[in-house]
């Protein structure tokens, strides 16, 4: 039996289900560039139509900008780090509607910019794996831990940006909002994952950076919720963690 060891805490752990931006890999790294040009075509295409945001620029994905306006960081509770694909395009969607645009069109514009603000983020492939995780991965092999990734993502995106990092191999699930009705924090994604890991719930651990994470966790009654504390964050926003970690090497597992 494997057991993940954490902060004086021993667990028995059949499986460790993984967030993935912020968790597996830096968020702000592929997500800043991201949101720049997404937030600059939609600038652009509201000042066409004599129009601008309807609330603070900050405010609608939920971004922190420097002095020269770029993206340079980001509410761990907002929509950038907690929306899914739909509700982010609906609240981009929104702002060309109140300047005026058919909702229609606005829906289609939006899936063009962001269609377009993603090729621009995979010509430079900027997935960086968190401190310590790819030894803490090579460790869970070997001790035979079953591992899932559980992500607001799209499962095509995760699965691109897992092989970018050369971490593909790992994980024997990948999740994303697409394949569940309910997204974070139900635990629907929970309860699915382990199922297709051959594991119960409370057999498994979560490691994620949001507080969405750790009410999943705990509304599937899994073994452990740990927080990972980004630069971004401070404990105080996992409210609902078993545990809250800097960095990967503050984990164990062994049997």
């Amino acid at each position: 039996m494997p057991f993940v060891q954490v902060k004086g805490r021993t667990v028995p752990c059949q499986g460790i289900l993984f967030d993935k931006d912020g968790t597996l890999l830096h968020f702000m790294a592929l997500w800043g560039g991201w949101a720049d040009y997404v937030l600059e075509f939609m600038e652009e295409r509201l000042e066409l139509m004599g129009s601008g945001f309807t609330l603070p620029k900050e405010k609608v994905l939920g971004t922190k900008h420097d002095a020269g306006g770029r993206v340079s960081g980001y509410d761990l509770r907002g929509p950038l780090a907690m929306g899914t694909v739909e509700e982010t395009n609906g609240l981009l969607a929104w702002q060309l509607y109140a300047a005026g645009m058919p909702w229609n069109e606005a829906i289609v514009q939006v899936h063009q910019i962001t269609k377009n603000a993603m090729y621009e983020v995979r010509q430079r492939k900027p997935a960086f794996p968190m401190p310590g995780l790819e030894h803490f991965l090579e460790k869970c092999s070997l001790v035979s831990v079953k591992m899932a990734v559980v992500t607001s993502d799209q499962t095509s995106g995760a699965v691109e940006q897992l092989e970018w990092m050369g971490l593909r191999s790992y994980f024997t699930v990948i999740m994303g909002r697409d394949q569940v009705r309910n997204g974070k924090p139900h635990p629907e994604m929970t309860e699915a994952a382990c199922r297709r890991l051959g594991i119960k719930p409370e057999e498994a651990v979560v490691i994620g950076d949001s507080n969405a994470d750790m009410q999943m966790a705990k509304q599937a009654g899994a073994a452990l919720a740990v927080g990972l504390m980004t630069d971004e964050g401070e404990p105080a926003h996992l409210t609902d963690a078993d545990v809250v970690i800097s960095d990967y090497n503050e984990l164990d597992v062994h049997r």
